[in-house]
């Protein structure tokens, strides 16, 4: 008679506890349903958004997105050599020249304008050349400019090689001024860059100090021009230490006895008291007379030279004189120094 109630309280006990997981299982299944459900329909809202902002490749709303424009990219112009490639249609590719008037011909579209733009912009161009003519639905275009010969940077004036240098590639100064050899002994310490579709030239002093020559590195743009000037030069003939020819950078004035001490001096053998000034003018060469021994004692006022001038100083051991035709060519011949100043 015991067993009974002890066997009805463990059966209680049992439903009392099942009864509570039951509960439990509900609770959590209310809880998780609402997360479940905002992340499923997290996933419906987003997920058109997504493919709204990514169009199909060759939809009309993909071809809208274009690129930032670039002001150095470089452009199409007459004479250069292209090669058009049209995907699907091997008979409208082939390879051309840009004609004189800007144009090139494709079979089947006739002439088609391409100079002045881009090469992406000449395949939208076309791409829409070939959809006007129904020729293709949907085009697929690559034009490959093989060679560029109007979108160079020209350089010019005292360099080894001037001439007409491709802009592709790297293309600031320094690159395209080692492109053309570098300057020459007589280049002056500047360059001009003129600009395309603009009047006013950039002039740019290249210094020897790292960081002004860093900020002289500048970026040039496909139609530049390029020129390295010539510096001034005084020639420095005769009995003299080390004759030649001597570069001037400076923009003050130089005096005779600056560059005579550039020279080394006057040798023990230098007839200093009769040294020749020559002076290039409209009418020809003029003559003036100098005594360098007064001005070496400041018995003398200095005398200042100028670009092209011709300094000789004479031995005392030869008495025949040079006539200026001579001491023309020998300066023509002679070796070019760059002076500190």
């Amino acid at each position: 008679m015991q067993r009974i109630p002890i066997f009805l309280s463990h059966l209680l006990n049992l439903v009392v506890v099942l009864g509570i997981v039951g509960l439990l299982q509900v609770a959590l299944a209310q809880n998780s349903g609402p997360v479940q459900d905002a992340t499923h329909q997290g996933d419906v809202t987003t997920e058109p958004s997504k493919i709204a902002t990514q169009p199909p490749a060759g939809s009309p709303e993909q071809k809208k997105i274009t690129p930032p424009a670039n002001s150095s990219a470089l452009v199409i112009g007459p004479g250069d050599e292209v090669e058009v490639t049209v995907y699907g249609a091997p008979d409208l590719s082939g390879h051309t020249r840009v004609s004189a008037e800007g144009n090139i011909y494709m079979p089947l579209i006739d002439y088609i304008r391409i100079a002045g733009l881009s090469s992406s912009e000449a395949e939208a161009a076309i791409e829409a050349k070939l959809r006007e003519n129904n020729i293709l639905n949907d085009p697929h275009i690559s034009v490959y400019v093989k060679e560029y010969n109007s979108s160079g940077i020209s350089v010019a004036g005292e360099v080894a090689k001037p001439g007409f240098y491709s802009a592709l590639g790297p293309h600031r100064l320094f690159d395209v001024l080692q492109a053309a050899g570098g300057p020459t002994d007589k280049a002056a310490n500047k360059v001009v860059i003129s600009h395309r579709d603009q009047k006013d030239a950039t002039t740019l002093s290249i210094s020897k100090d790292p960081a002004e020559m860093a900020a002289s590195n500048v970026d040039l743009q496909p139609g530049d021009t390029v020129v390295v000037p010539r510096a001034g030069i005084v020639y420095v003939l005769g009995e003299v230490t080390r004759p030649g020819g001597y570069v001037l950078n400076s923009t003050g004035g130089i005096t005779v006895l600056q560059i005579v001490a550039v020279a080394g001096g006057p040798t023990h053998v230098a007839s200093a008291g009769k040294t020749r000034l020559l002076r290039r003018t409209e009418n020809g060469f003029q003559e003036q007379q100098l005594d360098v021994k007064k001005l070496l004692r400041g018995k003398a006022h200095d005398v200042s030279v100028r670009d092209q001038d011709i300094l000789f100083i004479p031995s005392s051991l030869i008495k025949e004189a040079m006539n200026a035709s001579a001491l023309v060519g020998i300066a023509a011949g002679a070796a070019i120094y760059r002076v500190p100043f």
